[in-house]
């Protein structure tokens, strides 16, 4: 297994990404048939839960440990590197048995404070996970600090096909005894996801392993007898010094969700009543944040094959690489992010009608899936542009300043959902997300500035990809207006809407990349540093329109 470089690394990422986040939205579709949004509320509450204390549990030590992997792996210490792995191993087990004894103890107790006393199975069905999911995180951690992505990226499709497969089977199975049992059932497809992410964690470690012990001559060579012995204590003092701030920043957007999951139905049953505001929470839960996940794949997976490189350029003093990176990170980040949020919000409508549909006939559906959709997936664009200046800043060291920016972020989020809610219902609670992911952007990108010298885009670029964006939308809506008046050729709501959504999606997706090209807000250099199957599609278009010939694959 090679070192992969950013594009290299970050593609494997995005792919593996994409597949699980397909997978996910896949199991969606008939846990929301057989569960109803209200039994999705639960199903999400349970998840959003867990997932927060999942990033708790490992205290953020898997981006630490990338960290400190990356950094002694350039300057050739990796027996401590190794040293360091197992440290972080037996954190992870500790960590994962007292987690899961909480999560599992408290499940009554958070259910009843937040209103949904049905959430209490389906929390500890979830619970079991934390035993292998934090050793999960420190693996996919160590791979990631030696830049070897492969191992990270098989292992999440492995583990969301088992998670699909257990989630909608148990939850079809169960559904005769009662929803809340099937609930749980859709919630334990976590657990069967753990055990072979784990194992497929084991081959990888495995492997490594046996070419690692075939260097042995070579390492302990470039390698200081000392530093093999560095005490446990000091590994573990160096580990929490960095985890901390990383599991704030971290569990960020975790944390937000976690407290929709947790407010929506407080403020919002004055207004839509206690099953009314669950219903919300619903579709927020089941199908919002699905779909607004998708444009933040690439976002998370530059975020996590950044940070090693970055720390390794500055580790060397190497300031103008770690700029050069950081503004390649940032403008891939805007470039890929932005049509996925635009193509998604164009077509919330007929997505929303194709992939879930509205089983139960629900008032709530009807009035709120698509705006919701649209809401949230709008907010993605910061969250993209948080995610990535986060990890720069992390791969600086400047955790710090990670720290007071999701002080700032999410104190403007509690703060602005309860002034927000009573005006703006769902809305306001989903603005103040958006703010929140403002507010951590600008503080971000404040940092970096007074650090280091970047360029992501220059004044005449962020013109033309305002002035290509604004198109695009006036064509989407557009295209929405056309197909709800004239695309209705089978009869059928649901097949109906899904060639609405491929009218919709592939037009303004077909549309957006050609007009960035025209306007010469998409270079030729900036398609020369992705990944080869884009800059063969883009060739031939560069070509058309008279742009700078791309270097030919070798």
């Amino acid at each position: 297994m090679s070192k992969d470089s950013l594009v290299k690394g970050t593609l494997i990422l995005t792919l593996a990404a994409l597949v699980a986040r397909a997978l996910g939205v896949v199991q969606r579709i008939p846990l929301v048939y057989l569960l109803g949004e209200i039994g999705m509320a639960s199903y999400a509450i349970a998840f959003n839960l867990y997932s927060m204390l999942l990033v708790v549990a490992t205290a953020g030590i898997p981006s630490a440990l990338s960290k400190m992997i990356s950094e002694r792996t350039a300057l050739g210490r990796t027996e401590e590197a190794d040293r360091i792995y197992k440290a972080a191993l037996w954190f992870a087990a500790g960590a994962g048995v007292v987690m899961t004894v909480i999560l599992y103890g408290a499940a009554p107790y958070y259910a009843d404070m937040i209103l949904n006393p049905q959430a209490v199975l389906p929390i500890r069905a979830i619970a079991p996970a934390l035993l292998l999911f934090p050793l999960i995180a420190i693996m996919r951690g160590y791979f990631q600090g030696r830049q070897m992505m492969m191992p990270n990226g098989i292992s999440q499709i492995i583990e969301q096909i088992f998670r699909v497969v257990t989630s909608v089977g148990l939850a079809l199975l169960l559904l005769g005894v009662g929803l809340d049992f099937a609930v749980a059932g859709a919630s334990f497809g976590g657990v069967i996801g753990s055990i072979a992410a784990f194992a497929v964690m084991l081959y990888y470690g495995m492997r490594l392993r046996k070419k690692d012990r075939s260097e042995t001559e070579v390492r302990s060579q470039t390698t200081v007898g000392a530093d093999a012995q560095l005490p446990y204590k000091t590994i573990y003092a160096q580990l929490f010094k960095l985890s901390v701030p990383i599991v704030i920043f971290s569990m960020t957007v975790t944390l937000i969700y976690t407290i929709d999951s947790s407010i929506v139905t407080l403020l919002l049953k004055d207004s839509a009543g206690e099953d009314g505001a669950r219903e919300i929470l619903g579709i927020l839960g089941g199908r919002a944040q699905s779909l607004a996940g998708i444009p933040i794949i690439l976002a998370v997976a530059l975020s996590q094959s950044v940070v090693p490189i970055i720390s390794s350029a500055y580790s060397q003093k190497d300031l103008k690489g770690v700029a050069d990176q950081a503004g390649k990170v940032l403008r891939l980040s805007i470039l890929t992010g932005l049509p996925a949020v635009l193509v998604i919000c164009l077509a919330a409508r007929p997505i929303n009608g194709f992939i879930f549909g509205n089983p139960t006939g629900s008032v709530w559906v009807e009035q709120y899936a698509a705006p919701i959709i649209i809401a949230l997936t709008a907010s993605a664009m910061f969250q993209i542009i948080m995610q990535t200046s986060g990890a720069v800043l992390m791969g600086l060291g400047r955790m710090r300043s990670l720290v007071l920016g999701v002080v700032a972020g999410i104190g403007a989020k509690l703060a602005f959902s309860y002034v927000l809610a009573p005006w703006f219902g769902i809305y306001g609670i989903i603005g103040a997300t958006m703010l929140c992911f403002v507010v951590m952007t600008v503080l971000n990108l404040l940092v970096l500035r007074q650090e280091i010298k970047f360029r992501v885009l220059g004044k005449r670029r962020w013109a033309t990809l305002t002035m290509a964006t604004a198109a695009v939308i006036l064509l989407g809506i557009g295209l929405d207006l056309f197909a709800r008046a004239y695309v209705h050729p089978l009869g059928s709501p649901r097949w109906d809407d899904m060639l609405q959504a491929i009218l919709i999606v592939g037009i303004t997706s077909a549309a957006y990349p050609v007009l960035l090209l025209l306007t010469k807000t998409v270079t030729a250099d900036d398609i020369q540093q992705m990944p080869g199957p884009i800059r063969r599609l883009a060739r031939p278009i560069l070509n058309r329109l008279g742009g700078t010939k791309l270097k030919q694959e070798g």
